[in-house]
């Protein structure tokens, strides 16, 4: 029995998603909140002929608690879209303050879950979850995770558009390291699976990296002020709590990157520091996944001079990002 849970499931990016997991094998039970319309998406996805049992929860009555009961994966799509000319600067300021109160009822309702954290800006986000779960005294960096799955998609894609062949998409694996944000988002295309096409050049590679460093960009200019990047990102979550669950179950070799605290693995964390130059506490990687949650963080590796300084301008951005989410909470009342 396996039950997950979604926090924000009637928004742009939580229905698709909760849709998604819905018809999943691996779940058994869905239970969806939000502070409006749930039991409306509920009572819509329960028609579906897949196994899990839905039920959704608004806030009166205790609902977040009765939907968090027991959880073993929660994921937090909740928080306001990014809109044209909108920053994920300005977006924490409204979505803190709305994963901190979640963040508290998983702390106190079903802290031992797997916390995948979606809302916007994740690299100030996921240290929101994680200074809330150490107020509580409950914090495991092993199981709270920033979902970075959707940049590795649009990686994926983008070198198979310029290889000129969709069809391989799905096979294509590009780790995208750092954070998910702009310049904080680095994707290894030296590392691609599917090397980029002989005479590539150096400025084509430049601008691949940008497409993928700013992917929400392209979204939310071609939504035209209605959304941002919705179905894709429900798309990615869905694809990243399936690797948690397969690996909860058993299924070994699972390597995904994403944006974790980098003492839930003590030697990979470190190396990892060694590598980047510096002391983060956080950092998108590729992270193995276990039957606990984070099994071991790789290594970057070999990597190009261009891909270097990538990195290097990543580092003091991201490093702002998560004293903004450490801040939040200390400056702040729970």
């Amino acid at each position: 029995m396996t039950k997950a849970v979604v926090l924000g499931a009637a928004g742009g990016i939580g229905q698709p998603l909760s849709l998604l997991l819905k018809v999943n094998p691996l779940i058994t039970e869905l239970g969806l909140y939000d502070i409006v319309n749930t039991p409306g998406v509920a009572a819509d996805l329960s028609h579906i002929d897949s196994p899990a049992k839905v039920e959704g929860y608004l806030p009166p009555d205790d609902g977040l608690a009765k939907t968090l009961k027991g959880a073993d994966i929660v994921v937090i799509p909740a928080g306001v879209p990014r809109k044209p000319g909108m920053t994920r600067d300005d977006l924490f300021k409204i979505n803190a303050g709305i994963v901190r109160d979640l963040a508290t009822g998983i702390a106190k309702t079903c802290p031992k879950a797997f916390v995948l954290v979606i809302s916007n800006p994740v690299n100030s986000t996921v240290p929101v979850v994680v200074e809330v779960f150490k107020q509580h005294g409950v914090f495991d960096p092993k199981r709270i995770f920033g979902v970075t799955t959707l940049d590795v998609v649009r990686a994926s894609t983008f070198v198979a558009e310029v290889i000129g062949d969709l069809a391989k998409a799905p096979s294509i694996s590009v780790p995208v390291i750092g954070g998910h944000s702009g310049v904080t988002i680095v994707p290894l295309l030296s590392q691609s699976s599917q090397p980029l096409p002989s005479g590539y050049s150096q400025e084509q590679i430049a601008a691949l990296t940008n497409r993928v460093q700013f992917g929400g960009d392209e979204v939310v200019k071609a939504k035209d002020g209605a959304g941002s990047a919705t179905l894709s990102m429900a798309y990615a979550g869905a694809e990243f709590a399936e690797k948690v669950l397969r690996a909860v179950k058993g299924e070994k070799g699972i390597i995904a990157p994403s944006f974790v605290h980098l003492s839930a693995d003590a030697a990979g964390g470190k190396a990892v520091q060694s590598e980047i130059g510096s002391t983060l506490d956080y950092f998108s990687a590729r992270v193995e996944l276990g039957p606990g949650g984070v099994e071991k963080i790789h290594p970057i590796g070999e990597v190009s001079e261009y891909e270097q300084g990538l990195i290097k301008a990543a580092v003091p951005e991201l490093a702002k990002n998560i004293d903004a989410g450490n801040a939040f909470i200390h400056g702040s009342k729970l």
